[in-house]
């Protein structure tokens, strides 16, 4: 059986969090997934709390189970699964070889992988951060007006 983990902070989920995790779980037998502890991101402050990303995430057909990331310890979940294969999102800032390194100094083997990107479809938006923008220009037009 092959295990796979997936990564991410999963703050309100859009079409290419799913794209992202289907791909995953096609690259073996079961998906972990470990959503980031908002209290260890230092690139965006989460809009949704931990507890509901994870609930969130794990209701996904795609995904086994959902664990929630550890606020002391980023390699205490992966650990814990132990996966054959750690597949980063086609927009993860994270260069392959390095996290194989980090995975290495863990004592985690395991293949890294990257998934593609989502092609946007028509006017999508598969960006957390560019949905919380859009809502809030409309919010600020029906304030403002025409």
């Amino acid at each position: 059986m092959t295990r796979v983990v997936a990564l991410g902070t999963f703050d309100l989920l859009h079409p290419g969090h799913v794209h992202y995790l289907r791909e995953a779980a096609r690259a073996g037998d079961e998906l972990h997934v470990v959503v980031a502890n908002g209290e260890r991101l230092d690139h965006k402050d989460p809009v949704l709390p931990d507890n509901q990303r994870v609930r969130t995430v794990e209701a996904l057909d795609p995904v086994t189970a959902a664990h929630p990331g550890d606020p002391d310890d980023v390699s205490a979940p992966v650990r814990r699964i132990d996966p054959d294969v750690l597949v980063l999102g086609g927009d993860q800032h994270h260069d392959e070889a390095e996290v194989a390194a980090m995975l290495e100094e863990w004592g985690v083997e395991c293949a890294v992988r990257r998934a593609s990107l989502a092609e946007a479809e028509g006017d999508a938006v598969y960006s957390s951060s560019a949905i919380v923008e859009r809502i809030l220009e409309e919010r600020e037009k029906r304030v403002v007006g025409p």
